[in-house]
């Protein structure tokens, strides 16, 4: 069965950074599309990042663009999401997600707060 562990998670000031990672347990991780959701209390989850299994290919949503990067080390079968200039509306419980052929995986989550 397919595993995912995110970490790194935790409180920060407005305009401070935090790195999550993700760890895949053992299955074809270079093959998967992976991406990063968040979802705050009240509200629905959403897409932040993704990136195709080749790493050549990144998307991100537009609240995140140019203050995220999302990247991958398939040897070490991690994923990470690389924030910066954190606002408080980036508090949510962040999620990994992996796609690999038509079936889908996800973390159980690690919190982000950003608050002064």
């Amino acid at each position: 069965q397919v595993q995912l562990v995110e970490s790194g998670g935790g409180s920060v000031q407005p305009g401070g950074s935090l790195t999550l990672s993700c760890v895949a347990s053992d299955f074809y991780f270079s093959g998967a599309v992976l991406s990063w959701y968040r979802q705050a209390p009240g509200r629905e989850r959403e897409l932040v990042a993704s990136i195709a299994s080749t790493g050549g290919s990144t998307t991100y949503s537009d609240s995140v663009k140019n203050r995220f990067t999302i990247f991958r080390d398939n040897p070490k079968r991690t994923v990470y999401l690389q924030m910066t200039s954190l606002k408080p509306e980036d508090t949510a419980v962040y999620f990994c997600k992996a796609e690999l052929f038509l079936r889908v995986y996800w973390g159980r989550g690690t919190q982000v707060t950003v608050s002064s």
